[in-house]
């Protein structure tokens, strides 16, 4: 208790507020918990007089020995480029690591967009990567994302299946329903809300391949607000309208299963 000396009861129902207060591990933020003999109590450092998780383009929401879970802001690419090789999620988190040692490094398991916002995973070593990579669909228990699509659908929800190449020419993913032409894709899909002239969907990935939702839905002739890669001619959203909402696995080195989840984006709320 000595950290509390001269704290009134307003002070401390700023801290339950603010989540500075833990019991055993685990914000609280009643005043009423009732607490057990034991218990260990840690009241946090305010935000500032830590090391910040929050950089320019992403959040830091989890990280151990192995892995680093982040939340990436639309624009910013997940890996350089031949045009940009700093301004990245991996150069932002490989300076992160080093911070502690640096030996340390950082490894790239899968991607998102650079206009796609929302939870991204890395390894913190090559072991976790292989053993991430591997067995991925073992690994993925969810990949749930956020659409804002143009129009709305005839069906309200669906799955649609086809077979996706990339043109080397153009880089564009094209969709066919020939299986020798391709690897197969899988989507899953339901319409939560349909306002304004735009849909917003949920989508569930059986499979991660490059474009994968936003070419789904040019095939649905449903494109995606403000992918004019794929077809989009609604681009009042300022942004692609895709978002990694949810992030379930199990993690590699325990087997525990994790699960994360990101906020919409308040510009899909202000469009709808």
């Amino acid at each position: 208790m000595e950290t509390l000396v001269g704290k009134s009861r307003d002070n401390i129902k700023s801290l339950l507020k603010k989540k500075l207060v833990e019991v055993e591990g685990k914000v609280e933020t009643k005043y009423n918990h009732a607490l057990k003999p034991g218990q260990k109590v840690t009241i946090r450092p305010k935000a500032g007089s830590i090391e910040q998780k929050k950089y320019t383009g992403i959040e830091i929401v989890f990280e151990d020995k192995d892995l680093i879970v982040i939340n990436k802001d639309a624009g910013l690419l997940t890996i350089a480029t031949n045009k940009e090789t700093k301004k990245t999620a991996f150069a932002i988190l490989s300076e992160h690591v080093k911070k502690k040692n640096p030996a340390n490094k950082i490894f790239i398991v899968h991607r998102l967009d650079r206009e796609t916002s929302g939870l991204l995973l890395f390894a913190k070593n090559e072991e976790i990567k292989a053993k991430l990579q591997e067995n991925w669909n073992d690994t993925i228990l969810e990949r749930t994302y956020l659409a804002l699509v143009e129009g709305k659908l005839e069906k309200s929800s669906g799955v649609h299946v086809s077979y996706l190449i990339e043109s080397p020419s153009s880089l564009l993913v094209h969709s066919s329903q020939n299986a020798s032409k391709g690897q197969k894709a899988v989507t899953h899909y339901k319409t939560i809300v349909s306002k304004k002239g735009v849909s917003l969907m949920e989508v569930n990935l059986e499979t991660g391949r490059k474009n994968q939702i936003r070419v789904h839905f040019q095939d649905l002739k449903h494109p995606i607000v403000g992918d004019k890669k794929y077809g989009a001619t609604n681009h009042s959203l300022g942004r692609l309208g895709l978002h990694a909402k949810v992030l379930a696995f199990t993690h590699p080195k325990t087997g525990k299963v994790v699960r994360f989840e990101s906020e919409i984006p308040k510009k899909f709320l202000k469009l709808l």
